[in-house]
């Protein structure tokens, strides 16, 4: 599994836009892009995205919203060999969402700073996260209120060195199992295991309630950029 650079202003999506069954496509997006681009993505906008979009206080949150749901459209549109605009979504009780006619393909996006992430899956149920690495205010009230006992005792053995880099690991691993299953926080986040230590493989360690649960899933890590981190997980449905 690979990441793919979208480039500034794309319009043709880069490689082959076939989607094997079973597989996890991922691209990366500035959010940052030209304000005549920016025009062409809004007018691929729903009504109700548009109206979100001009809710925004800030004129850079508002144009990066219009960036990341814009080229969102226009990558399931190259998977549904559809127009972009014509693709309606829908959302579960909790938010997450999915094509309102999902042709077996599940997606999922997260954005930080200035960069989004993509993920799209024919025959998966995905969550992906990405983060900007910054200094963490008040870093083990933080971690002690989100990770696990678990969690925090491996986050203890890091070096202070790493020990930012490893709450990164954690933070993007829960969140993309958290929007895999779709459930928010209505899941408890002290209720599984992650792995987190630098340099160790991403891993669901565990989920109490559940012994199997923690097999059936996969996730990966990645760095897509300096100063980034990210993380996917996805299950086979």
């Amino acid at each position: 599994m690979k990441i793919i650079k979208l480039p500034d202003e794309w319009e043709t999506l880069p490689g082959s836009p076939e989607l094997a069954e079973g597989t996890v496509h991922l691209w990366l997006a500035s959010l940052k892009q030209p304000t005549a681009y920016l025009q062409s993505l809004q007018r691929l906008l729903s009504p109700d995205e548009v109206q979100k979009a001009e809710r925004f206080y800030f004129e850079k949150d508002k144009n990066a919203y219009i960036a990341g749901r814009g080229m969102l459209r226009k990558l399931l549109a190259a998977f549904l060999n559809t127009a972009p605009e014509q693709i309606t979504f829908r959302y579960n009780p909790y938010g997450k969402p999915m094509l309102a006619n999902p042709a077996n393909i599940d997606f999922n996006l997260s954005h930080s700073h200035e960069l989004a992430f993509y993920a799209v899956s024919r025959g998966s149920v995905i969550g992906v996260d990405i983060e900007h690495i910054r200094p963490v205010n008040e870093f083990w009230e933080v971690a002690r209120s989100y990770f696990s006992k678990n969690e925090i005792a491996m986050l203890e053995t890091v070096a202070e060195a790493r020990q930012l880099e490893a709450f990164y690991n954690c933070w993007t691993r829960k969140e993309a199992y958290i929007k895999a299953k779709g459930e928010g926080l209505s899941m408890p986040l002290h209720q599984f295991d992650v792995t987190l230590i630098p340099g160790e493989p991403a891993r669901l360690l565990q989920t109490r309630g559940d012994e199997g649960e923690a097999r059936r899933w996969h996730l990966e890590s990645f760095t897509p950029q300096a100063g980034y981190v990210a993380a996917v997980a996805h299950i086979l449905i």
